[in-house]
C-alpha cells in the first residue's frame, strides 16, 4: 500500500481537505467527513505510522466534538464554521467512533467511546437517508461494546432502517426503485445499511428492500460493463438521464463497500465481481478508459470530467482510493485463505 501521499496531505491538525494538483492547500482548512475517513484508513493500516496517524485524526473529531454529542465539520485557519455542519458529517464520525472504539490502541479507542456516547441520543434525530444509514453501520458496530444497553441500540437501528423502509415504498414506482427523486452521492451506503441490518437480525423486510435497491442501482450504473457513477452536474433525476459527469471517487468507494455487504447477505458471487468491477474504476476501467490513482504522487484525482480527469488530489478522493484499495486486499486475503484452508 502506498501511503506517501496520505502523509503529505496531513499535518499536526488533521487530514488538509483539498489539494491544487498534488499540493495540499491549507487555505482548505480540515473537515470532519475527511477526517473521520482518514481515522478508518489509518487504523487498517500495518505499519509504524498507524497509531500515530489515527491519534491525530482521532484528535480533530474531538476538538469538533460539542458537549450536546454533535460534530462541527469545517474548521478553517483556526476557527470552526459552524454553518456548514451536516447531518452525513454527524452519521460519518458517528461510524469511524463506532470502528475506533474497538480498536486495540487504549487511547484511541478510550477518546472515540466517549464520543460514540455522547453522540448516540443525537441519532434518533438523523432526518436525511444518508445520515440514518451511516448511523445503522455505527449502531451495528456499537452494539457489542455497550453490553446491556446494546439491546436500545438495536432497537434504535431498526427505528432508522424502518424509517428508510418507508422512504423507500412511498417512493418507489415503475422504473424507479430507490428512496427519493433523486439519486446523487455515496449512495451504495443506504442499501449496504440495510444488508447490514439484515446480516444482524435476519429482518426480511430490509433484505428485499436492500436487494430491490441495489439491484436498480446496480442495473444501471454497471450497465455498459464497467461502473459509471451518476455525474454531480445535476445527479440523477428520476425519469431522466444519468448525467455522466462530474465522477466522483467517494462514489467508486460506497459502491465497493456496498458490493461487499450485499455479499455478505446474500452470498451471490455476483456482488464479488461487482466489488471487483467498483475498484477497477480507480484504474482505468471507466467512462474515459483513464486510471485516477496517480502512480507518481500516490494519490487520487478528485474526479473524472468531460475533459478527462480532474488534475487535484483532494483529500477525499485520496480517502476513497486507500480505504477501497485496503478493502479489496483483505477480501482477497480472505478468499485466498478459504480456498486454501478448503483445500
Amino acid at each position: 500500500m502506498d501511503y506517501r501521499y496520505l502523509e503529505k496531505m496531513t499535518d499536526r491538525t488533521g487530514i488538509i481537505q483539498f489539494a491544487i494538483q498534488d499540493q495540499p492547500d491549507r487555505k482548505s482548512g480540515y473537515t470532519v467527513d475527511d477526517n473521520a475517513r482518514a481515522l478508518l484508513v489509518a487504523l487498517k493500516r500495518e505499519d509504524e505510522k498507524k497509531e500515530e496517524l489515527a491519534k491525530t485524526f482521532i484528535s480533530f473529531l474531538k476538538d469538533a466534538f460539542l458537549p450536546e454529542g454533535s460534530w462541527r465539520n469545517l474548521k478553517l485557519e483556526g476557527k470552526w464554521l459552524a454553518h456548514l455542519d451536516s447531518e452525513d458529517c454527524q452519521g460519518r464520525a458517528l461510524l469511524a467512533c463506532s470502528i475506533a472504539a474497538a480498536s486495540d490502541c487504549e487511547e484511541i479507542k478510550g477518546l472515540a467511546f466517549q464520543m460514540l456516547e455522547k453522540a448516540l441520543p443525537a441519532v434518533a434525530r438523523l432526518q436525511f437517508p444518508r445520515a440514518k444509514a451511516y448511523a445503522v453501520l455505527g449502531l451495528m458496530n456499537s452494539i457489542p461494546l455497550f453490553g446491556r444497553k446494546g439491546e436500545q441500540l438495536a432497537d434504535l437501528a431498526r427505528e432508522l432502517c424502518e424509517s428508510l423502509i418507508y422512504l423507500y415504498n412511498r417512493c418507489k414506482g415503475k422504473g424507479w426503485y430507490w428512496f427519493e427523486d433523486t439519486v446523487t452521492y455515496c449512495n451504495g451506503i443506504i442499501p449496504q445499511a440495510l444488508f447490514a441490518y439484515y446480516c444482524y437480525c435476519s429482518d426480511r423486510r430490509a433484505y428485499l428492500t436492500a436487494r430491490e435497491s441495489f439491484s436498480f442501482l446496480c442495473d444501471h450504473l454497471f450497465a455498459k460493463g464497467y461502473l459509471s457513477i451518476v455525474g454531480n452536474r445535476g445527479w440523477w433525476q428520476r425519469g431522466e438521464e444519468i448525467p455522466k459527469f462530474d465522477q466522483q471517487p467517494v462514489d467508486a468507494c460506497s459502491m465497493v463497500l456496498a458490493c461487499q455487504e450485499a455479499y455478505q447477505a446474500t452470498g451471490d458471487k455476483v456482488y464479488r465481481d461487482l466489488a471487483e468491477l467498483a475498484y477497477q474504476w480507480y484504474l482505468g476501467k471507466n467512462i474515459n478508459k483513464l486510471p485516477l490513482y496517480n502512480k507518481e504522487t500516490g494519490g487520487c484525482h478528485d474526479g473524472l470530467t468531460p475533459e478527462g480527469v480532474n488534475p487535484n488530489q483532494g483529500a477525499e478522493a485520496l480517502l476513497s482510493w486507500l480505504y477501497s484499495s485496503q478493502l479489496m486486499k483483505e477480501w482477497q486475503g480472505s478468499e485466498t485463505t478459504a480456498v486454501s484452508v478448503g483445500g
